[in-house]
């Protein structure tokens, strides 16, 4: 996995402000996950919250909810040059919903190992690493991460 000095100040930036987006989303109610879609010039574009507690919904995670607005919003040729942050590695459903909606780049603090470590075995894990479901697509997906990840944690503490 890459060591976190591959990641420019910009990276470090953003991954900071997905975990703000994760603590914000614990203090609205919902599991502490949040992401965000930047452009191909650094500029945040989106943020999504996990909402899976308030809406109701067990797809409301944060990254699916991002690709949600995102494909709404902007043109695939836009998304391809555009780069994913989160606070926590994305799970199988929110990599198949980044796969679908073309993201070009990925980058996550807390591992899913690390997630995993802190929540312990839970009934309803799927530990497939988002790296080995963009492998099975036929398009190339830049992944980054884990990085920053005792800051990702703090977000999650107390919490499980």
């Amino acid at each position: 996995m890459p060591a976190h000095t591959d990641l420019s100040e910009t990276d470090r930036q953003h991954l900071r402000a997905a975990i703000a987006i994760a603590r914000r989303s614990r203090e609205h109610g919902n599991h502490p996950f949040g992401a965000l879609l930047a452009g191909p010039d650094g500029r945040v574009l989106l943020e999504a919250e996990n909402t899976v507690v308030t809406e109701p919904d067990c797809t409301g995670h944060a990254e699916t909810n991002l690709m949600r607005l995102a494909s709404r919003q902007f043109a695939p040729d836009v998304l391809a040059r555009c780069s994913l942050y989160t606070s926590t590695e994305p799970c199988p459903m929110c990599a198949g919903a980044i796969f679908w909606g073309g993201v070009g780049r990925v980058v996550f603090a807390l591992g899913q190992g690390g997630l995993y470590g802190l929540t312990g075995p839970a009934g309803d894990a799927l530990p497939l690493s988002c790296r080995d479901v963009f492998a099975k697509g036929n398009r190339a997906i830049e992944v980054l991460g884990p990085a920053l990840e005792d800051e990702a944690l703090g977000v999650h503490r107390g919490f499980w």
